[in-house]
């Protein structure tokens, strides 16, 4: 970690961290996997932008043990909802004895499973068509453009998409033949592809950031 995101974090982000998402954090550093966790500074700015869009109605794909899932949560209204999806419901279950300890757990719909089925099933109702405020994505990456051109159909106009990684470890940047971990290089290329898309997409105004491992924040326009 560099020094100007160590300062972020001691100076604004973790003394103003709900109790909840600290005890979720450390929990979760104790994983095997908890490369896959959302940075604490990437969890303060999504309640943030989840406050200013007045997100009620919002969708999270990729869950794992949940700390972007609980810091929706904790920024939507009390009857705000989130269909949340995962292949893994071990993950989950590990973070949920803190969401339902939060008092929002109401809040969330989780299924199991891949994300696809059910989107495509979602699609097929035209009445819930521009329907979502808020959508953020953290899963497979070799299937977020297969997330985009479904997701754009749910979001509603003037609302938001979230794609996380796109700057996937800095790999975005590295020469051809640098040398990177297996699973980095594997999905680079689908990280590469998605951010020209994105780019290129008009429907869509966007911000790529460069927080956590790169946000990019996707308005639905048309």
């Amino acid at each position: 970690m560099d020094r100007k995101t160590q300062y972020i974090l001691e100076t604004s982000v973790y003394p103003r961290e709900h109790e909840a998402m600290k005890e979720l954090r450390e929990i979760t550093a104790k994983h095997p996997w908890n490369v896959m966790t959302t940075p604490a500074d990437e969890g303060q700015f999504l309640i943030m932008l989840l406050k200013l869009i007045n997100a009620k109605n919002t969708m999270e794909i990729g869950v794992y043990t949940g700390y972007s899932l609980l810091a929706t949560a904790l920024a939507l209204p009390e009857d705000g909802k989130i269909l949340a999806m995962d292949v893994n419901r071990e993950n989950y279950e590990l973070g949920l004895p803190v969401i339902q300890k939060a008092g929002v757990a109401h809040k969330i719909d989780f299924r199991e499973g891949p994300a696809l089925p059910v989107l495509d099933e979602i699609v097929k109702d035209s009445k819930k068509h521009g329907t979502f405020d808020f959508i953020f994505v953290d899963a497979d990456k070799d299937n977020y453009l297969n997330y985009h051109k479904r997701l754009i159909e749910l979001v509603k106009v003037g609302g938001v998409i979230g794609y996380d990684n796109t700057l996937w470890h800095g790999s975005v940047v590295a020469p051809p033949d640098a040398p990177l971990k297996k699973y980095i290089r594997y999905y680079r290329d689908f990280v590469l592809e998605l951010n020209k898309a994105l780019a290129a997409d008009q429907r869509i105004e966007i911000c790529q950031l460069p927080v956590g491992d790169g946000v990019t924040l996707c308005r639905r326009i048309s």
